[in-house]
């Protein structure tokens, strides 16, 4: 039971006060039982007295040695309520940041799918900004099959011949395309 609390009319005190106090009661009230038979080896009272004044001291030093535990103890208390207010303030702040890391990891995803459909738009825009920058020639009524399997070196070849023009340096094409499939014969 703690200290200073009262169960009933009993009034609980620590054990080193008990100790001392029941020892000083002795020796103020020494016991009315029946005294014991003499021994053979009987003490004189000063003895006595001073063995009981000696006993009285060590249980005086246990006492005051109790009080000091019964500090540091106080001490210990206050200072282990000290660290959980602490640990509960740590606690709650990292609640809050577990929340704001949560948040900031769903913005990362979040920005992470926009970038890549940024990405791919890009890579949209920049082809049909090709396909708008292109000078495209086409070609018509030429024989199915006549380009052989390469219709690039076809091209090169023939389209001077046609046109009757002479390119100081060859003709160069980014592209190539058959219009429609080839037939079969």
């Amino acid at each position: 039971m703690p200290r200073g609390k009262t169960a009933g009319k009993v009034l609980c005190k620590p054990a080193h006060q008990l100790l001392f106090s029941k020892a000083l009661h002795q020796r103020k009230h020494p016991a009315t039982t029946d005294s014991p038979p003499p021994s053979h080896n009987t003490m004189s009272k000063d003895t006595q007295g001073a063995s009981m004044d000696r006993i009285l001291q060590e249980i005086s030093a246990v006492g005051r040695k109790l009080e000091g535990m019964d500090t540091a103890m106080s001490t210990l208390t206050a200072e282990t309520r000290s660290m959980r207010l602490e640990i509960e303030g740590f606690q709650s702040q990292i609640s809050g940041l577990d929340h704001r890391v949560a948040a900031v990891e769903s913005q990362v995803v979040l920005q992470t799918d926009r970038d890549q459909e940024l990405l791919y738009l890009r890579s949209k825009l920049i082809d049909l900004e090709d396909r708008s920058h292109r000078n495209n020639i086409r070609f018509l009524g030429f024989p199915e099959g006549i380009e052989g399997t390469d219709i690039l070196s076809y091209l090169r070849d023939t389209l001077p011949k046609l046109a009757d023009i002479t390119f100081d340096s060859p003709l160069e094409f980014q592209r190539a395309h058959r219009l429609g499939l080839k037939r079969q014969k």
